[in-house]
């Protein structure tokens, strides 16, 4: 169902947030699941193809979350301003930051192209391909480079549409591509037999059927923002603070990039089924966070509105609401995942020494699972509401700022098993670290009921 602008404004500021909050989720949780299943999908089909060849999904997924972090960067960093402007009602100044943010995704997804195409092998060298790896991952990378200017707008087009509390419209355009790349996968790897790099071509065209849906809904006028060329800004203001503000999910994204990297790199010694295993269970892993974050991408419009408006209230209670759901299900899945670990990782790659290592690092997922919404959110917070320094150093923390140390000293003190505890202790120290950013968050800028409550 699509609101005019007054219609959208009294929804965000004055709907129930249990109601609101879920109705602006669901469709984001949709949009999550099928992302991270379309993702997975490639792992499974892939994974027939052999234990190298897994082991190379691992490796692109590295690339793939640099070009994420750059579309969802610009997407979160425009979607936070946007949500602001339109709780104070300044639909000009949306405008433009939706179309100046369109316009610099495209510019920076052809020069991911570009200097990845020049430079692909070191490229995937760097990115932890072993002799036996590189060949599956130079032909998934290859494909996914070229389709890079495509896919950074797409997750803009997405994050738009999310800011401006139009979740329904979002989840319809990814939804659509991640299903269709779900029955193009085994077309392309085993009838037309392409192998890995058809895995990448059904990627691709999954992503420009997502890109073509998206950018309907704003062509066809069911957006309240509006696209257009002569609101492209000219201003390098605006697009430094489109990316301060979006620094958080360029630091989040990107650092997961790097610590997908590493992860490989040091699992490498231990053999491409540790390779394989690690990515596997890192891909299961992803599934719960995702709908987690698609929890997370429903209230933060609900939290930039109000904070907008001034309804302090309503964004505290848009928090708690959020992190209380996000921790039942964070609950569930550990539980789940824990009891049915073994087959699980079988039904990716039936391979004993795969199960073995790919269960322990399950394990170790579970037991910090039921944290991770809570982290999450302080995070997905500060950065709506425009708080850019802490928001960012947030956001280098569970992939960055915790992770690396972790990944000097683990794996050397205590070998695979250090591998495999790797990002799960960095996610228990990361909630650690965002006990005392929500506390100050409460008392320094959200008390009190704000002027807009105290006057309703």
């Amino acid at each position: 169902m699509k609101f005019n602008s007054e219609e959208q404004h009294r929804r965000m500021t004055e709907a129930p947030i249990p109601r609101l909050t879920i109705s602006l989720a669901l469709p984001a949780i949709a949009s999550q699941l099928i992302t991270t299943i379309y993702n997975t999908a490639d792992t499974y089909f892939v994974s027939q193809i052999g234990t190298s060849a897994s082991a190379a999904v691992g490796v692109v997924f590295a690339l793939m979350s640099l070009i994420q972090s750059l579309g969802f960067g610009i997407g979160m960093g425009a979607g936070s301003l946007i949500s602001r402007q339109l709780g104070a009602e300044k639909y000009g100044d949306a405008n433009r930051f939706a179309s100046s943010a369109i316009a610099a995704a495209f510019t920076l997804g052809c020069a991911i192209m570009i200097a990845g195409l020049l430079f692909l092998s070191p490229l995937m060298r760097i990115l932890g391909s072993t002799e036996t790896i590189l060949p599956y991952s130079a032909a998934y990378a290859r494909v996914i480079l070229i389709g890079a200017p495509i896919l950074c707008p797409c997750f803009v087009l997405n994050a738009i549409l999310r800011a401006e509390g139009e979740a329904f419209f979002a989840m319809w355009g990814l939804c659509t591509g991640g299903i269709l790349n779900i029955f193009l996968d085994p077309l392309f790897i085993f009838t037309f037999r392409l192998g890995i790099a058809g895995a990448a071509i059904a990627t691709i065209l999954s992503q420009v059927v997502s890109f073509l849906i998206l950018l309907s809904m704003f062509l066809r006028g069911k957006s309240i923002v509006q696209l257009r060329f002569r609101s492209v800004s000219r201003k390098a203001s605006d697009y430094f603070l489109i990316i301060t503000t979006g620094a958080p999910t360029f630091c989040r994204q990107g650092l997961a990039s790097l610590a997908s990297a590493i992860l490989n790199l040091s699992a490498a010694p231990y053999g491409d089924a540790a390779v394989a295993a690690i990515t596997i269970a890192n891909k299961i892993y992803l599934l719960v966070r995702n709908i987690i974050l698609g929890i997370g991408h429903g209230f933060q419009p609900v939290a930039g509105y109000n904070y907008g408006a001034g309804n302090y209230r309503r964004v505290r209670q848009a928090f708690s609401f959020a992190t209380a759901v996000g921790t039942v299900v964070n609950i569930i899945a550990a539980v789940l995942l824990a009891v049915f670990a073994a087959p699980v990782i079988a039904w990716f790659r039936n391979d004993p020494e795969v199960i073995r290592i790919g269960v322990h690092t399950l394990y170790f997922a579970c037991a910090v699972m039921p944290m991770m919404a809570y982290s999450t959110y302080v995070n997905q917070i500060y950065q709506v509401l425009g708080f850019r320094a802490p928001a960012t150093f947030l956001a280098c923390c569970r992939q960055g700022v915790m992770f690396l140390p972790l990944a000097l000293i683990l794996p050397r003190a205590i070998g695979l098993t250090g591998v495999e505890m790797l990002q799960p202790g960095a996610d228990f120290l990361t909630f650690l670290i965002a006990v005392p950013f929500q506390i100050h968050m409460y008392r320094a800028d959200l008390a009190g009921s704000g002027p807009a409550d105290s006057a309703r």
